[in-house]
């Protein structure tokens, strides 16, 4: 990436402080340019979910590895609860979507709390691993919350046999357009009369979009963090006998002798998996952390939606700046960075890109979906939101600290820098997070043919880059409603 001429910065820069110019572009269509990354993580769309409690979980990692991202799993999940999320994650399939179930005596105050984790908008009901019905939000309005699943739902539902699909997805198409004509959204798919999941017709179409992020046995790739205390060759060994894709040592100030320790304390495992460490903002951050053993560092220090750390410490460093020079500096090295934070727009995600990062990570961003791990509630105007909270935040201090007495966390609790609780509220127009990656990644495709780019590589070599003023950013945005 270059700026343009007269405009090298005198001063740090966060994205809503910078443009992009076009440039002369021979590339006629947006489905041709690649967004795969080359960190090694083995992702084909540059996004990572950020390994925050109230966004990555196992439906979110599920989801996006099924459309090339991959999530963190954070630190503070049990290691045994890890294990078994990454191993259902990987058993997951590459197309067809995991299927809401109940069982047909289920009551409906259960099917309506387990609907809306998924963008389906139904339930199958299940006997004996069997599809019996299907049941949606409509079939259970008006009706008494005890009333049970089989009295309401509709019976002997349509099925679709997996050899159907074809190997190699072949016959997706004809699927997509039988679904079309008969105007339905899903259809349960059956190997031998048991359920094996659904498809959508909205996700029929993004499999011809998007390469799942898979591992060389097929399965999809997750990612854990560790932190840098406790037992730290256990938990790796933990991670590693699951078969996770990509360990994160994680701490908030990454440029650090702690941080440094227990990097090369995971390197002399030999993993054999790549090694994310930070977060840090400067280059002199970079070159210590990858001298320990990381191959990518994560960039970032108190951009976060859910974060207080420059309101409490006056830390940090407009992000922008950050991730430009900390790009450069792996650069040299042959190593990556992520993007860490302060994203709320998918121009935001182009600009990390552009100034050298291998990939974005979104937390606040992505926990207003059905897919993240919180209850959905709904407020008093009928909105439905989901609440987030910072992972240095006191509520998060507290999960972390569980296992310690009662006055230790009472003093660690003193310390925090990160919001508690925040409502996330969903989107009415895109409440799943694929709907947000069909937004993020359409944006940055478009941003790399302004640039005349095929991949992220060549995006990020011929970008072009301007400073602006506050009245310049506010020039791009568009009206309000009713203006």
């Amino acid at each position: 990436m270059r700026f343009l001429p007269g405009q090298e910065p005198a001063h740090d820069l966060t994205y809503g402080d910078v443009f992009l110019v076009p440039s002369h572009s021979d590339v006629t269509s947006r489905f041709d340019v690649d967004l795969a990354t080359s960190d090694g993580t083995g992702t084909t769309i540059p996004l990572i979910v950020a390994n925050m409690t109230a966004v990555s979980g196992r439906r979110m990692a599920e989801t996006v590895a099924r459309r090339g991202g991959m999530a963190i799993i954070p630190q503070d999940i049990p290691a045994d609860v890890v294990a078994k999320v990454a191993r259902r994650v990987k058993a997951a399939h590459p197309v067809i979507d995991t299927a809401i179930t109940v069982a047909p005596d289920d009551p409906i105050a259960t099917v309506m709390s387990l609907i809306p984790r998924r963008t389906h908008g139904a339930a199958v009901v299940v006997d004996g691993g069997r599809p019996v019905g299907i049941i949606s939000t409509s079939d259970c309005e008006g009706q008494e919350r005890f009333a049970q699943a089989h009295a309401v739902m509709t019976p002997e539902p349509e099925t679709l046999d997996l050899s159907d699909i074809g190997t190699d997805g072949a016959g997706l198409r004809a699927v997509y357009e039988n679904l079309r004509y008969r105007r339905r959204t899903f259809v349960p798919v059956v190997d031998e009369g048991k359920l094996v999941g659904v498809l959508t017709a909205k996700g029929i179409v993004r499999s011809s979009m998007y390469k799942p992020a898979v591992d060389n046995a097929g399965g999809f790739r997750i990612g854990a963090a560790i932190g840098i205390n406790g037992d730290i060759e256990a938990r790796v060994a933990a991670m590693m006998d699951v078969g996770v894709d990509t360990l994160v040592v994680d701490t908030a100030h990454g440029h650090q002798e702690k941080m440094i320790s227990a990097l090369r304390r995971v390197k002399a495992m030999n993993p054999g998996v790549p090694i994310v460490a930070g977060n840090i903002v400067t280059a002199a951050g970079v070159e210590e952390l990858v001298e320990a053993g990381a191959d990518i560092i994560k960039v970032g220090v108190g951009p976060g939606a859910m974060c207080t750390t420059r309101m409490q410490t006056a830390v940090g460093r407009p992000q922008f700046s950050a991730v430009y020079e900390c790009a450069q500096a792996a650069e040299r090295l042959g190593k990556h960075v992520w993007a860490d934070g302060g994203v709320r727009h998918p121009r935001d995600i182009a600009l990390a890109i552009a100034a050298g990062a291998s990939q974005v990570m979104v937390g606040s961003w992505f926990a207003g979906t059905l897919e993240s791990p919180g209850v959905l509630q709904t407020d008093n105007d009928g909105r439905l939101y989901k609440e987030s909270f910072g992972m240095a935040s006191a509520r998060a201090v507290a999960a972390r600290t569980a296992g310690t007495d009662s006055f230790e966390r009472a003093r660690k609790a003193l310390y925090e820098e990160g919001i508690s609780s925040s409502r996330m509220y969903l989107d009415p127009q895109r409440p799943g997070v694929e709907d947000l990656i069909d937004e993020i990644t359409s944006g940055l495709r478009s941003s790399c043919t302004y640039a005349g780019a095929r991949n992220l590589r060549e995006f990020a070599d011929r970008a072009i880059a301007g400073v602006q003023s506050a009245a310049g950013y506010q020039e791009g945005r568009p009206l309000p409603k009713g203006w």
